[in-house]
């Protein structure tokens, strides 16, 4: 059985992983805000799942606090982080642009350091960030979010490069889901959207396979292949 730590774990993706993981019968660190529901997994699975409450955008100390919890746990064999946010913002306010940032660009760097370092110092682990197919174009309806997930693909793939230099036992996936019936779901013209359960399927699949990058669902490899490749004057009136 497997040291699993959780990050965003009260919803969504985060929360069906971590209902996953502890139906396996691994021991699991749930880590989100709404401690309430990380209490509700816990009394479900008491004997090998612990829960804190944890705010990725609280930055002072965040590495620490993480750190911490890893030493509590002595051995982590895999983290996953499914912390993130993003709103529609047409009008471009500087609050949900601010709030994007700090969650998904500052938050998610301490995090991605504090694992990739804690990997690295006891000589293994697994980390899973999910991301999203947004992070490959530029998208007017939220400017922040897509350039916050195209910093976090980058980032990942600045790791991996760093792990086959420094020849490191350690395995980085990047998880770039299209649209799956979660909160993060946003805006109209909603298409291939899959549910919570299929998309966590899919994500345990790719992380059995150790997996560099999957997309999420399957189809929407087809869909970044097009986005990654269409003109600009084409994509920008899309």
């Amino acid at each position: 059985m497997r040291n699993i730590v959780v990050i965003g774990a009260s919803s969504g993706i985060g929360k069906e992983l971590a209902s996953h993981f502890l139906r396996e019968g691994d021991t699991v660190f749930l880590l989100a805000r709404r401690t309430e529901i990380l209490n509700e997994l816990h009394l479900e699975f008491p004997e090998h799942s612990y829960f804190q409450y944890f705010d990725v955008t609280e930055n002072d100390g965040l590495f620490e606090k993480l750190t911490s919890i890893f030493h509590q746990m002595i051995t982590v064999d895999l983290v996953v982080n499914c912390a993130g946010t993003g709103d529609i913002n047409p009008d471009l306010k500087i609050g949900i642009e601010k709030n994007t940032i700090d969650t998904n660009i500052t938050g998610f760097t301490v995090l991605t350091d504090a694992c990739f370092n804690f990997f690295k110092s006891q000589g293994f682990g697994h980390l899973v960030v999910i991301s999203s197919i947004a992070g490959l174009r530029g998208g007017a309806a939220a400017p922040a979010y897509n350039a916050s997930k195209a910093f976090q693909i980058s980032y990942l793939e600045a790791l991996q490069i760093k792990v086959g230099k420094e020849n490191l036992p350690i395995c980085i996936t990047d998880v770039r889901p299209g649209f799956v019936d979660t909160a993060m779901a946003k805006g109209g013209g909603l298409f291939f959207v899959a549910s919570v359960e299929k998309a966590a399927r899919q994500i345990v699949k790719a992380i059995q396979k150790r997996k560099r990058v999957v997309y999420v669902t399957k189809r929407w490899r087809f869909i970044a292949w097009i986005m990654r490749n269409l003109p600009f004057p084409i994509y920008s009136r899309l």
